[in-house]
């Protein structure tokens, strides 16, 4: 942590992939972070390597199953919930690719930032062959508005930067040796500029009507969305979109 901006960097195997551990790590941290006593007064949420994160492993959840399913999607939707209730500022420093579940983390923060190139960020849920959990919903779109949001989520591209930029889905760009600096400067700036107990109040405002209706969708629909990936797990769907990536990245000059 410096001058009171802690840095949460994501570092777990080669992309960053959201399982069952990482979820909980997130959310165990980022409530820590939250703690009025803490001597944080904002946060960077950034990857390593060319990744910010590659989403979901989807092969944890084949090999595991409904009984990982059952752990894993509360421990995911605790992981944006956290990012996205922290009281204090929350900047995004998108260093990489940032898919799925990592475009969603990224949505769930303050202020984006993303670094120019050649990585992407996008939300290919449906693509997959599995439905947004309610959190991850409501987070894509409070951060994009409900007509960006469907285009986004129904399209289910992963865009390059500057489409990403004009879509809504990233803040700014920047040369990716700049990106730590930015975002640092970034988050300062909210949290010198904005009294720390105002910032709070009015986040929680701003949040207010998605997260009661994220409360009832969850309560509602949650039980389903579980029965669904378990059968994505089961049936192939989410093995051949799996299969589909290798092959795409194998196919490439």
């Amino acid at each position: 942590m410096a001058d009171g901006i802690a840095a949460v960097r994501l570092a777990h195997g080669k992309v960053n992939a959201l399982d069952l551990e990482l979820c909980r790590a997130i959310e165990r941290t980022m409530r820590d972070l939250d703690d009025r006593d803490h001597p944080a007064t904002a946060v960077v949420l950034t990857g390593t390597g060319h990744t910010f994160s590659a989403g979901v492993d989807l092969k944890r959840v084949i090999d595991g199953g409904a009984a990982y399913v059952t752990e894993f999607l509360p421990a995911l939707s605790g992981a944006f919930r956290a990012v996205f209730d922290l009281g204090k500022p929350v900047v995004a420093a998108i260093n990489g690719h940032a898919i799925a579940g990592g475009c969603v983390l990224a949505a769930a923060c303050d202020h984006r930032i993303m670094a120019a190139g050649t990585s992407r960020i996008g939300v290919p849920e449906l693509r997959v062959g599995v439905p947004f959990p309610a959190a991850a919903l409501e987070i894509m779109l409070f951060a994009l508005g409900p007509v960006a949001a469907r285009r986004a989520i129904f399209d289910g591209t992963n865009h390059e930067p500057s489409a990403a930029l004009a879509q809504g889905l990233v803040d700014e760009l920047i040369a990716p040796d700049a990106l730590p600096a930015r975002a640092a400067a970034a988050a300062r700036d909210l949290a010198t500029g904005i009294p720390a107990d105002t910032f709070r109040h009015t986040k929680a405002q701003l949040r207010h009507e998605t997260n009661d209706r994220l409360d009832r969708l969850a309560r509602d629909t949650e039980p389903a969305t579980a029965e669904l990936w378990t059968t994505a797990a089961s049936d192939g769907r989410i093995q051949a979109f799996m299969n589909r990536m290798i092959r795409a990245a194998t196919d490439k000059p």
